[in-house]
């Protein structure tokens, strides 16, 4: 078969439209973010041109910095421990279920609900008993009441109540990656495995792991990249409190740029959370560059 044979110019012309689209919505607007990160700045009025003075502030003077910096770590390696779950329920569902669609599509249906209706809804949940909170109710049913919590209102449990809501609503987006994956993996090579006595766990681990290692590189850099830019459940529930213990960088910025009206510092945190995102992409790769290479 005959290979189409396409100029390089025309191969340009059509990337160029792409690509003047992501330079202008992407590109840009991050320059111009760094920028605005060194001004003084209330985003309406005049600014004043100060340096890196905001930077500084951001490192050595703002009390809800660092502590939302770990949060925000601590998000994305909350979010890392759901992928191998994922991965374990996609390989039942594709090795003992027969018509496994119905049961992947239940996972997902959380993806598909807004992140208003989850918010309300675990709010809800972890009411305190007094206010119909079922979590707690049920722990007072099974003779568990000193576990009881204020679970968005205690500043040593509120930022896992969180966590454990997220994981809620991403599993399913990453159990259906994982499944797709397993999918694609040819049957004959499992058939063949099983004529030589490897099977079941042993398949998985000489097999399946290896086979669906860039889908699970999909699913850790999209799952940590999301959860370093966690915004929206944050502030539906909480909103950052109480006290900043929930807050993380982005909802950090959003309070500086829009709250306090302090934009440049707002975008000095952006340029922050930018850059914490290339870093944390940039060592993935080579963490999973370096998986590929052991297991090629």
């Amino acid at each position: 078969m005959n290979a189409l044979r396409v100029p390089k110019w025309t191969i340009a012309l059509f990337v160029l439209p792409c690509l003047l689209l992501y330079v202008l919505l992407v590109f840009i607007p991050i320059l111009v973010s760094f920028y605005s990160g060194l001004l003084d700045w209330n985003g309406i009025g005049t600014s004043e041109f100060i340096g890196l003075d905001n930077f500084k502030t951001m490192f050595t003077q703002d009390p809800v910095f660092w502590p939302s910096v770990g949060r925000t770590l601590l998000f994305a390696l909350f979010s890392m421990a759901e992928i191998p779950i994922a991965l374990f329920i996609a390989i039942l569902i594709s090795r003992f279920v027969r018509k496994p669609n119905f049961w992947v599509s239940s996972y997902f249906l959380p993806v598909i609900l807004s992140v208003v209706v989850i918010g309300q809804l675990w709010k809800t949940i972890y009411n305190p008993a007094s206010l119909g909170g079922m979590l707690n109710q049920v722990l007072i049913s099974a003779g568990l009441k000193d576990w009881t919590r204020e679970w968005i209102s205690d500043p040593k449990v509120a930022i896992f109540s969180l966590f454990f809501v997220a994981l809620w609503q991403y599993l399913g987006y990453h159990v259906l990656i994982q499944f797709t994956g397993i999918q694609n993996i040819s049957a004959d090579i499992y058939e063949a495995a099983r004529i030589d006595g490897a099977e079941g766990l042993t398949a998985d681990r000489y097999i399946t792991l290896p086979m669906v290692l860039p889908i699970f590189k999909i699913s850790i850099v999209l799952s940590v990249i999301g959860s370093l830019q966690s915004f929206d459940l944050i502030m539906v529930m909480t909103a950052g409190g109480p006290g900043h213990a929930t807050d993380v960088i982005s909802t950090h910025m959003y309070n500086m740029s829009f709250l306090s009206m302090k934009y440049g510092y707002g975008s000095a945190l952006a340029s922050f959370l930018v850059v914490e995102c290339l870093v944390v992409t940039v060592l993935l790769n080579a963490v999973f560059r370096w998986l590929e290479n052991k297991y090629a």
